[in-house]
Order: structure tokens, then C-alpha cells, then sequence
């Protein structure tokens, strides 16, 4: 059916209204549930009074004009959407499936073909009730999404007491209360508790986090175990769920220049079946065999009904609903449907290192200090660079500090240098700390110093640390490969990428030893966020169709030019809200080529959907032209038509359960492990001999 009665919303985008998120208030205009009950309840009275007349007709033998009264009935009650459709289409310029089907529905009761037009309209609405049930799914999917998050927060004053406000009158910076079984209302920083928290509603993974001072936790989610006084960051549609939501409502109003294509061509096809049926008409009524010039309405009506491209217009967005709901059910959260079309082309993957090849968990390795230089003193600079910074490997660093006793002092000044490092003024002077590259061009003379150091960090990552003129040495952190990486870049093959880069702004030794380990074809290392984009623009000018997988942190220019961009994990939300295509909401890589097989697997049913529709329309043309069809086998004729592209579309949904099976196996092997009592011992001479 035409986008203006497959929609059965009263947005553009086909959902429901809804108001704002401040305040989290869920006045949506009419339930999807009560529209469609209203819609099944006229359809099932239409086609009660439809089979009552075909019963009386042609079972019982009733007369045909006492039968023909209910089929009337039924087929004016059934023509309603597919004329209100008809009229939009009009207006708007653009006739297409509705004011074709309204004109073979009421051209069929204009001779007096009652049944034949009632069944037509029934199987039509038909259709849309399926359509219209899909589009509900996604709006009730969206209320839910809406209804995880709380519509009142306990906010801790200056007094240490808790105030329950409206979720709208929450500011960042406030501390809010969450205890044990409520839904957190707000994305924020764990300032004060220990609790387990379910993340199953934006990530899919079963196995809760343990969350203690200084997590990240996000609205929507389910604090299991213990009290939590939580730091606001985002409140509601800056979260990371009032994202979620808003990428499900930008992918149902999207449209491709596939789906675009296909309006055209139904746009096309219409004023060509009309003049096909004229013709049809007009040769038959000059026909001398009085039989067939007494059926030439009823034939050029048939060729009406047998055409009606309803099918070829259902053929892209049932695909595609299918697809997302894949997609959604593994975590993979897709912004626009012209994104899946693009990753069904792709040929060539860019990856960052950190954090998405490896887990960006760093643990420091080596203290390398500069020669004349203790390792307390290094480590206690390069705690007092990195105390500001969020930085993964400024984290590590202070947690490698704090466990052999050594507090930051006190720092003024501070700054960050993007791509570069840290500086701010101590008590003793000017410190910096950063990459080397930077160091050396501030100081030239360390050259050789630095030199030395690398040699003994060869492989990691370094954070070298200067105190005014004098290097001190770098800290040498490693960080994780992640346990599939290997099989995701052999996946990747297998799905058609024929070159696979890391881009990093690690060492080269470091980006070597992880390219040459998962099987890379070539490595840009050391590189800042515009050179990375750079080297992009250059793979996009040489023909390749390039898909960029990232963190959301460095590589906003790269995931928003490249033909899809994948942000990994909740820690990418803000890129894949604003850069990112694809959000995926858990830190698999598998999900990648995952997301490459769908999009081809996508491809394939959208194209064979158009084949068949076009193929059954052509067919029923040719014999509804030669009198070789009878007009009460079109509305079944046509039927088959939709019940093909539904149920290949159907076919989608199913894509990927033995992938999520798997997942599942792993996360139930994962909690039978957690189940079973393991002794820890703590080496605590390690410990020191690590910090130095």
C-alpha cells in the first residue's frame, strides 16, 4: 500500500505523538492497540458481510440481487481506507496503490461485480492490517524504552536528605538515590554505594555489572542488589536510552534511495496499467464476437485488479522492519535504513586499536625511568600529569599509584592537548606528559633518552613524563586483545571485505604487534584524529566502500564519513548518536560482520521481493488482457502477491538466532563460572614491584 495508509500514525514517521521526554510525560494521542482494534473490528464485518453474500449466492442459492445487497455493504465498508488513501494520493500529485485499487473497487461495482470488488478491498486491507500491526510493534517497543526510565528522582540536598522532584526539575551535577529494585532515572558516576546493575535493556547482555564508586551506569537500567547515590550527567533525552529511542524513530522515518526508487517506479507504473487497461477495454469492445465485447469492462477492470502494485510497494519496508528487528534483537541499533543498504556494499573495514580490537583496559607493565632517575619519582609524576584525565591509560596509571601508596599533589594549570598529552605547573616546575613525538618537539635534546626508553617498552603503550627541561622516563602499558578479534577479521573475509586497516594513534610497535596478530592488511600508526581522516578520504577517493568501527572518542570525523560508521559499546553512544550509522550496544566485535551479512542477506530478499511482484503483476496482466482469468480469482491472485513478500521479508527476523544462541551458551557458561568458589591470593610484593 502507499505510505499514506500503510502509516497509521499521526507523525510523519509513522508513530504515534508523542510529547516531549522533559519530564518523561507519556501522553502518546490514540494506542496503536485501540486503532487496530477498531481496524480488525470494521474488517471482520466487511468480510462477515462478504462471505454471508458468496454463501447466499452460490452455497444456499439465494437470488443475486438479495446477495448482492450484503456484498455492497461489505465492499463500501472496505473501500473506506483505500479511498481516503486514494484522495492523499491525488492531492498530493502522486497516484499510486490506493487510487489504483479504489478504481478497480469501485470500477468492479459500477458493473456490478460486487463480490469481486468486496473481496479485493478485503484482501488490500488485509495488507495494511499487517503493516499497520508491524509500524504498532516498533511504537510499542518505543514506549517501553520510554517507560524503563522512572518519571521521579530522589535528589540528595545540600543537607544530605533526600527530596523526590519531577525528573524534569533534575539538573546535571545533582545526586540522586537509587535503591535496590528501581530503574535508575538518569545517566551518572557511582559517587557513593556498591550494587549489581542489569544493563539487558540497552546492551542484551544477561550477566549483570558490578557497579562501585566511579562507574558509569545509564537511565533505563536495573539496580539489583544495594543503595547507590549517583552523580548526574545526562538527563532525559541526552541519555544513552533517550538515544535508543530516538535512533528507533530516525530509522522508522528514513527512507533510501532504494525505497525512493521504487515510490517512482509505482509513481510510473500507474498511468501505464490505466492506459493498458483502456486498451484492453477499447479492443475488446470492438471485437465482433458479442461474448467479448459484452466482457470488455469487466476485462480492462480485471487488468486493474491483477496490477495493483500494492505488493511492490510493501516490498522495501517490510524487509527492512525484519532486518532492524535482527539487528535489535543482538544490540545492534541501526540509525537510518539507507545505512543497512550501504553495509550491504562494503569492501573495505577500517578499525581503531584501542578499545576496539583490544578491551582498552590497560594495566601498566614496565616503569621505564630515564637513566639517574628512580621509578618512584617517574610514577609519582606521571600520577601528578594524569590525575585530571579521563584518558583509559591516565586511569590505569593513578590505579597503579594508588596501590603503592602514592597520592597525586596538587597541580595548577591544567590542560590537554588533544592527540598530544597533559601539561600543567607543579611545585617544581613545568610537567608534561604524552607521546614522545610531542615531548621531543618541546625539547629536541632528550632525543637519545627517549630513544633508550622505547627500546625498553618495545610493544606497549608509553606515556613518557617531563618535569621542566629533564625527561624522566615513560610508563609502558599493555592492553588486551579482545579473545574473538581473529575470528572477527576472518569473518570479515568471508563476508566479501577485501582489505581490512588499523588506524591508531599508538606506536607502530604496539599497532604491529596487534595487526600482525589478528591478520591486518596495513597499519597507520601514530596518527591524529585528522590524520586519520585524512587517510580516509584518501581510501574513499580511490573507490573503496568503507565501513569504520571505533570508540566514539577520537574517531568522530572517520565514523561520520565513512560509509558506516560503527560506534562500539554504551561508551559510544554520543558518537553514534551524532556520527556513528550503527550503535552497537555491547562490545562484541562479532557483531560486525554480523552486521555485514544481514545487510547482504537484506539485499537479496528486497531484490527478490521486486521480482516476484513485478513478475505475478505481469503475468496476471497477460491474463487478465486475454480473458484467461476470471475477476473473482483477482482478489486472491492478488493475495498471493502480498502473502509472498511478507513472509520472504519474515524470513529476516529469523536471521541470526543460531548467533544469538551462541551468545547465549557463552553467557551461561560465563555464570556457571562466577558460580563456582575460586581462591584468590594477592601478591602484594608483586604489586610494589609493578608500581616500581
Amino acid at each position: 500500500m502507499s505510505e499514506s495508509t500503510v502509516s497509521t500514525a499521526s507523525e510523519p514517521n509513522g508513530l504515534p505523538a508523542m510529547t516531549s521526554r522533559n519530564g518523561n510525560e507519556r501522553n502518546f494521542d490514540e494506542s496503536g492497540a485501540q486503532r487496530l482494534e477498531r481496524q480488525l473490528f470494521l474488517a471482520l464485518l466487511g468480510g462477515m458481510l462478504l462471505l454471508v453474500a458468496w454463501l447466499g449466492r452460490f452455497a444456499f442459492g439465494f437470488e443475486q440481487q438479495v446477495a448482492d445487497i450484503a456484498a455492497t455493504l461489505g465492499a463500501l465498508i472496505l473501500v473506506i481506507p483505500l479511498a481516503r488513501g486514494a484522495v492523499k494520493e491525488v492531492l498530493a500529485g502522486r497516484p499510486s496503490s490506493d487510487a489504483l485499487a479504489s478504481l478497480a473497487v469501485l470500477a468492479a461495482i459500477a458493473v456490478g461485480e460486487y463480490l469481486a470488488a468486496g473481496f479485493l478491498a478485503f484482501f488490500l486491507w488485509l495488507a495494511e492490517l499487517i503493516l499497520s500491526r508491524t509500524a504498532w510493534g516498533a511504537q510499542r517497543a518505543i514506549r517501553e524504552l520510554v517507560e524503563l526510565t522512572p518519571d521521579i528522582a530522589r535528589v540528595i540536598d545540600k543537607d544530605g536528605n533526600e527530596v523526590e522532584c519531577r525528573l524534569a526539575d533534575v539538573t546535571k551535577g545533582a545526586v540522586v538515590r537509587v535503591r535496590p529494585g528501581e530503574n535508575l532515572p538518569v545517566d551518572g558516576r557511582v559517587v557513593d554505594g556498591r550494587t549489581d546493575i542489569n544493563q539487558a535493556s540497552l546492551t542484551g547482555e544477561a550477566i549483570p555489572i558490578e557497579a562501585t564508586t566511579g562507574t558509569e551506569v545509564y537511565a533505563g537500567t536495573a539496580n539489583l542488589t544495594g543503595q547507590i547515590d549517583v552523580e548526574v550527567t545526562a538527563i532525559a533525552g541526552e541519555t544513552t536510552i533517550g538515544k535508543v529511542e530516538q535512533l528507533i524513530r530516525e530509522a522508522e522515518s528514513s527512507r533510501s534511495r532504494r525505497q525512493e526508487l521504487i515510490e517512482n517506479l509505482a509513481a510510473y507504473y500507474v498511468p501505464v496499467v490505466l492506459m493498458v487497461a483502456m486498451l484492453v477495454w477499447f479492443f475488446n469492445a470492438k471485437s465482433s464476437d458479442p461474448m467479448v465485447k459484452q466482457d470488455a469492462a469487466v476485462r480492462a477492470i480485471t487488468v486493474l485488479v491483477v496490477t495493483c502494485p500494492g505488493a511492490l510497494l510493501i516490498s522495501y519496508p517490510t524487509a527492512m522492519v525484519a532486518a532492524f528487528a535482527a539487528a535489535a534483537r543482538l544490540g545492534i541499533m541501526i540509525k537510518q535504513t539507507r545505512t543497512l543498504e550501504a553495509a550491504g556494499n562494503i569492501d573495505t573495514v577500517v578499525m581503531d586499536k584501542t578499545g576496539t580490537l583490544t578491551t582498552g583496559k590497560f594495566a601498566v607493565s614496565r616503569l621505564a625511568p630515564a637513566e639517574g632517575v628512580e621509578g618512584a619519582v617517574l610514577l609519582q609524576a606521571a600520577a601528578d600529569a594524569e590525575q585530571a584525565s579521563n584518558h583509559p591509560l591516565a586511569r590505569s596509571i593513578l590505579e597503579t599509584a594508588k596501590r603503592a601508596r602514592i597520592s597525586p599533589r596538587k597541580m595548577t594549570g591544567y590542560s590537554e592537548i588533544h592527540g598530544r598529552g597533559v601539561k600543567g605547573e607543579t611545585s617544581d616546575g613545568m610537567l608534561h606528559a604524552g607521546r614522545s613525538g610531542w615531548l621531543l618537539e618541546l625539547n629536541p635534546a632528550i632525543e637519545g633518552a627517549v630513544r633508550e626508553v622505547e627500546e625498553k617498552i618495545d610493544g606497549m603503550s608509553g606515556v613518557h613524563v617531563m618535569l621542566g627541561d629533564r625527561y624522566l622516563g615513560a610508563v609502558g602499558l599493555e592492553d588486551k586483545l579482545r579473545m574473538n578479534a581473529r575470528e572477527v577479521i576472518t569473518n570479515l573475509r568471508e563476508a566479501g571485505v577485501r582489505r581490512i586497516c588499523i588506524f591508531t594513534g599508538d606506536r607502530l610497535s604496539v599497532a604491529k604487534r596487534v595487526g600482525q596478530t589478528v591478520g591486518v592488511d596495513s597499519i597507520e600508526a601514530e596518527c591524529l584524529p585528522e590524520e586519520k581522516h585524512e587517510e580516509l578520504k584518501y581510501l574513499i577517493s580511490k573507490g573503496h566502500r568503507t565501513l569504520v568501527v571505533g570508540d566514539g572518542i577520537n574517531d568522530g570525523p572517520i565514523l561520520a564519513s565513512a560509509d558506516v560508521g560503527v560506534a562500539m559499546g554504551l561508551s559510544g553512544s554520543d558518537i553514534a548518536t551524532n556520527s556513528a550509522g550503527v550503535a552497537l550496544m555491547n562490545d562484541d566485535l562479532r557483531h560486525v560482520p554480523f552486521l555485514l551479512d544481514l545487510a547482504r542477506k537484506t539485499k537479496s530478499i528486497v531484490g527478490l521481493n521486486i521480482a516476484a511482484s513485478l513478475l505475478l503483476a505481469l503475468i496476471g496482466l497477460a491474463l487478465a488482457a486475454t480473458g484467461q482469468i476470471d475477476i473473482y480469482v483477482t482478489p486472491f491472485y492478488q493475495a498471493v502477491a502480498y502473502v509472498f513478500v511478507i513472509a520472504n521479508s519474515l524470513r529476516l527476523v529469523r536471521f541470526g538466532e543460531d548467533f544469538a544462541e551462541e551468545e547465549q551458551r557463552r553467557i551461561e557458561e560465563l555464570n556457571s563460572r562466577r558460580a563456582k568458589p575460586r581462591r584468590r591470593a594477592m601478591d602484594r610484593g608483586g604489586e610494589v614491584a609493578a608500581a616500581g
